[in-house]
């Protein structure tokens, strides 16, 4: 015969809802200090490899170009390496080129992250569950306990309220997380596609024989203004 109350001791141990919510914690965290050591100084580098690489490619060394992806490991270094191996092409075929590439590599930069969101996405339905597991037993305690009352049923009460809010703290951490890893995200793929666009109009120049040095820099890559002043400097 089947046995509600032994079912109902089993699931007031707590532990569909609390290890579902720890491993939940533990993933979010594990996930986080594996894309900030991935994301540490990944802006500035890739900024100062594009600068490095447009440069000598405007001074018309495609091989020393091609030399300084080659010896980079950053994502942007196999990005510009791979755009430097097709000579003649169109324009629109460069950009469907780098923008695939720049589709792999923001990929790959959100390796992970969608751990963190679903975390804070099913963390206070977990911590709910286990609400709703403490307040049945909070009745059964009330229905079998005979007299005593409410001292009867208050442990199951805060037993329960606790579930509440464990799974709406690991939900408010994973989302705020999970929205500043966006954000960084957001702010690479950014100057990927700043470096393309650059990188495009370098080449288009190399290819066209003109003698004289294009205005391609940007402040964003290179830290420096058209004028060749440090960004945001007086005029």
């Amino acid at each position: 015969m089947f046995n509600a109350d032994h079912l109902i001791d089993l699931l007031i141990m707590g532990w569909l809802s609390n290890v579902p919510l720890a491993i939940g914690s533990i993933l979010t965290l594990g996930v986080f200090f594996d894309r900030m050591r991935t994301f540490r100084g990944l802006e500035a580098k890739s900024r100062a490899l594009a600068t490095r690489v447009i440069d000598t490619l405007v001074s018309r060394d495609l091989d020393g170009a091609q030399a300084l992806c080659e010896k980079s490991n950053l994502p942007v270094g196999a990005m510009m390496r791979e755009a430097l191996r097709w000579q003649n092409i169109a324009v629109d075929d460069y950009d469907r080129i780098l923008g695939t590439l720049r589709a792999e590599l923001g990929s790959e930069l959100r390796r992970g992250i969608w751990i963190i969101g679903t975390v804070g996405s099913l963390a206070p339905f977990v911590g709910l569950f286990g609400t709703v597991v403490g307040i049945i037993r909070a009745f059964a305690d009330l229905s079998g306990g005979g007299g005593g009352g409410f001292a009867v049923v208050a442990t199951s009460l805060s037993e329960a309220l606790i579930a509440t809010a464990a799974g709406l703290g690991v939900a408010i951490v994973a989302l705020v997380l999970y929205n500043y890893l966006n954000t960084r995200v957001g702010s690479i793929t950014a100057t990927y596609a700043r470096a393309a666009e650059r990188l495009v109009q370098a080449i288009l120049f190399v290819e066209s024989g003109a003698t004289r040095d294009p205005d391609i820099s940007d402040p964003d890559i290179s830290g420096h203004d058209s004028s060749g002043k440090p960004a945001g400097g007086a005029a």
